[in-house]
This record gives C-alpha cells, sequence and structure tokens, in this order.
C-alpha cells in the first residue's frame, strides 16, 4: 500500500480531469532525459549538450501499488492493468526564457500543458557534463527555474489589465471588477517572489485564476540528482541547503533525492542482479516513491474492479463523487447510477475473499453522493431507463 505521506492533499487549482500530467522541468543537463527514460521506460536522447529535448515526450510510469498485486494474485484475472501516471520530458530552461531566451516560449508553453512539475535540480560535480550557468549552484538554479515561470506569468496577466480597467471604468461591472482586482492580486504575490498556489485564495478568487492556466498554480516536486555515490552513501553537499530552499519557498511540498546514473544502471540489471545489487549497497531505487509523490501531487486516487476476468486501477481525482467514478469506466454507469456497491481492501485483505467480506456484512452500498475513497473495491448498478 502507498505510505501515509502520499496522502492526497485538498487540490485548489487547475483542471478537473482524471487524465493529468506531471512535467519533467529544469535546466539544460541537469539529468532530465536520464531520468525520463527510467521512470517511462523510454528512449528519448539524453546527449551533453542544452536543448537536446527540444519536442516534449510523454509517456506512462506504471504506478506502484501492492493492494492490487494482491488482488490479481486473490482472483487470478485474465486481465491485469494497473495505474498509470503521464509524465512529459520538457527542453531544458534557461536564464532570460520569459523573454524568449533559449527555447523561451516553446518551454513555457509546454510547461502549460501539463499539470504539475517534476522540477529537476542538479547537485553531482562531473566535469564532463556542461553547467548552463557555469557551476553547480542547486539553489540558484531553483530560483532561476521559478523566477521564470513567475515572470511569464506576470506577463500574461498584466496583459489583461488594462483591457479590464477600460471595462471597469465604462461599465463598473462587478464580475469583471472581481477578476481584474484577482489578478491585480496573483501580480503584486508574485512581484514579492511567492507563487500564486501559495497564496490565500478563497473559492471564487480560485475559479477566476483557474481560467489563466498560470505555471505559478502547479504543483512541484522537486528532484535532486545527486552522484551515484552520493545517493548511495546518503551524504551531499548541496541536500541540506536545497531542503532549506523548499522548506522555505514551496511549504508543504515534497523534495526527493536521486540519482539518475544510479538509476539507469539498476534499469539495465535483471531482477535478480538488481536486488542483490542493492541488497549489497543498502540502497533503493527512489522510482517507485517518485511515482507516488507525483500521483499525489495531482491528487490522483485509485480504486478497483475485481474479478476472473480482469483486475483493473481506475485513476480519479481525490474527492470525486461515486457517479463521476463510474463514467471513467463508462459513462453510462454515470448516466444511470442507481448505486454502488463499496468493498474496502482492508476488509478483503484481512477476511481472505469477497465472499467472506459478503458474509460479514461489510460489502455496503453507496448513493451518489458517496465519495469514493483510494483502493475501494467497487461494483456499480445502472438503469438508463431511469431519469437523470
Amino acid at each position: 500500500m502507498p505510505p501515509k505521506e502520499q496522502a492526497p492533499k485538498k487540490v485548489l487549482f487547475g483542471r478537473s480531469s482524471n487524465t493529468l500530467t506531471m512535467g519533467v522541468v529544469g535546466l539544460a543537463n541537469v539529468g532530465k532525459s536520464t531520468f525520463f527514460n527510467v521512470l517511462t521506460n523510454s528512449q528519448v536522447p539524453a546527449e551533453n549538450y542544452p536543448f537536446c529535448t527540444i519536442d516534449p515526450t510523454t509517456a506512462r510510469a506504471q504506478v506502484p501499488d501492492e493492494r492490487w498485486e494482491h488482488l490479481c494474485e486473490s482472483y487470478k484475472p485474465k486481465r491485469r492493468i494497473p495505474a498509470f501516471l503521464q509524465v512529459t520530458d520538457i527542453a531544458g530552461l534557461i536564464k532570460g526564457a520569459s523573454e524568449g531566451k533559449g527555447l523561451g516560449n516553446q518551454f513555457l508553453s509546454n510547461i502549460s500543458a501539463v499539470d504539475g512539475i517534476y522540477h529537476v535540480v542538479r547537485i553531482f560535480e562531473d566535469e564532463d557534463i556542461v553547467h548552463v550557468e557555469g557551476s553547480v549552484d542547486p539553489c540558484r538554479d531553483l530560483d532561476i527555474v521559478c523566477s521564470e515561470l513567475r515572470m511569464k506569468d506576470i506577463e500574461v496577466l498584466t496583459s489583461k489589465v488594462e483591457g479590464l480597467e477600460r471595462i471597469v471604468g465604462r461599465t463598473n461591472d462587478k464580475v469583471k471588477k472581481f477578476e481584474l482586482d484577482t489578478i491585480k492580486k496573483c501580480i503584486e504575490l508574485m512581484k514579492s517572489g511567492t507563487d500564486v498556489r501559495f497564496g490565500k485564495w478563497e473559492p471564487n478568487e480560485v475559479e477566476v485564476i483557474n481560467t489563466f492556466g498560470l505555471l505559478t498554480t502547479k504543483p512541484q516536486v522537486v528532484l535532486v540528482n545527486m552522484n551515484k555515490e552520493s545517493y548511495i552513501h546518503k551524504r551531499g553537499r548541496h541536500v541540506l541547503q536545497v531542503k532549506q530552499w523548499v522548506d522555505e519557498h514551496q511549504p508543504g511540498e515534497s523534495m526527493i533525492l536521486f540519482s539518475a546514473d544510479l538509476e539507469r544502471e539498476l534499469s539495465e540489471m535483471t531482477p535478480e542482479d538488481r536486488e542483490n545489487f542493492c541488497k549489497e549497497n543498502k540502497t533503493a531505487s527512489a522510482i517507485p516513491k517518485i511515482i507516488l509523490v507525483g500521483y499525489s501531487a495531482l491528487s490522483l486516487i485509485h480504486f478497483f474492479t475485481a474479478g476472473e476476468d480482469e483486475v483493473r486501477c481506475w485513476t480519479i481525482r481525490h474527492g470525486t463523487k461515486a457517479p463521476r467514478a463510474g463514467a471513467v469506466i463508462h459513462t453510462d454507469f454515470e448516466k444511470g447510477f442507481v448505486c454502488v456497491e463499496t468493498m474496502k481492501y482492508e476488509d478483503f485483505k484481512a477476511l481472505g475473499s469477497e465472499k467472506a467480506v459478503k458474509e460479514a456484512g461489510k460489502n455496503v452500498t453507496k448513493g451518489k453522493d458517496y465519495e469514493v475513497a483510494d483502493g475501494d473495491i467497487l461494483l456499480f448498478r445502472y438503469n438508463l431507463g431511469q431519469k437523470k
């Protein structure tokens, strides 16, 4: 089961879709594409020069879940379909991207298309791998990327101010006045060095902000790329500084240590060799944790459908009501929703079978207001002859 620390957080910003994407972002040559290849078992170019990745590449990473594995062992289904996290690799940024330098606006528009950010920052030293800023300084690099995102958002919002001011001055439209005030509040916050997602917002302000697709509303997970030896021995010269930076600038968001080089080596080993290597070196891959934290950052959870034909994970947003969850399987489940039979995974595991759960009276029928919980095993009942 996913650790408790990965419990979904309430998300105020972003799309209401269940198909959400994490984007791999950072300066050039920090190890983004190597990480992406390992994470998604993909093969995009990963060379020692800036802008090796020009077009965004999207792939899926399987979400690790012992519950799904146990259900598969129990039902022995014909098909086994896990949950996936969609991830996009995005070209490296350089200072001045918001002004069009490097890949500039193309890079920033690619970030606009994702819903959360894996922010890769480099702390490893390697004379053979060029650093675009000339030296390894992760806090400076974090500042550069986050500042560029804020500057782009300020530019986007500032372009709307003059037109709104004219409308408000001419018509005194209360809706437009509220939109203008919200925009100005965002701009002021970002000019002070704070991302929009960390402001104090009312629900109606969030509705306005969501119409702009701002870069600084997207949750971030900071991935600290170390060399192999530092990761194995759990030490790194810049780790404490990065942790302090994250705590100060991105309170409540996650920082994860990993080594792209080690992950690449592990991915090329046989399962037996990988297990022996990790045991001998008292280490483990960081990829499972990275996937789970990214999934949680997007406030994604999944429920199960289980039987002899198929055991499957269905991804939804945290807080989704039963009819909407059913629509992920088929729109008819929402249109003709009658009820949903719910079984908790914990009860299934403790009692040993679906039959035992039912006999114990723990298979419960819920209505349209039921909020689906992570790990629920569900069976939907619907009737298209009913009124909506």
